[in-house]
């Protein structure tokens, strides 16, 4: 009997394709650890977001979500929920920053729909803009 171990083609197949790709992700804590050192952040009330310049081709996005959020299925769902806020709102094959956001606790009490418009609200202020422009001119 021969098997096949190719994965067949499922619903779930199409949420993967929506989601961010992995090497879209900052995953290792020194990559953390070394784009928050650069100190360039902003913060309102559900998110604090870090930035710097691009290390690579594309543009890569941390998630952080601390445990006083829930627990880990929970963390996972923030985590999804703004994967796919991050992929819907800016192109990271063009951005030419790499980010860092923390989740902070206002996300539990509002919607996908406000978090997602103050996510783009915040990707789009001023010192993120200005930044922008400086690593443009150079």
């Amino acid at each position: 009997v021969e098997r096949s171990y190719r994965h067949k083609k499922s619903h779930s197949d199409f949420f993967y394709y929506l989601l961010m790709k992995k090497e879209y992700r900052l995953k290792k804590n020194e990559e953390f650890s070394s784009l928050i050192k650069e100190k360039h952040s902003m913060s309102c009330g559900t998110f604090i977001i870090y930035w710097r310049k691009k290390q690579m081709q594309h543009a890569r996005a941390g998630i952080s979500v601390s445990k006083k959020l829930g627990n880990a299925v929970v963390r996972n769902k923030i985590k999804r929920q703004l994967r796919m806020m991050i992929k819907e709102s800016i192109d990271l094959d063009t951005y030419p920053l790499d980010i860092v956001v923390i989740v902070r606790k206002p996300f539990m009490d509002a919607d996908y729909a406000s978090n997602k418009k103050l996510l783009e609200k915040s990707l789009k202020t001023g010192k993120i803009n200005e930044y922008i422009r400086e690593v443009s001119h150079e």
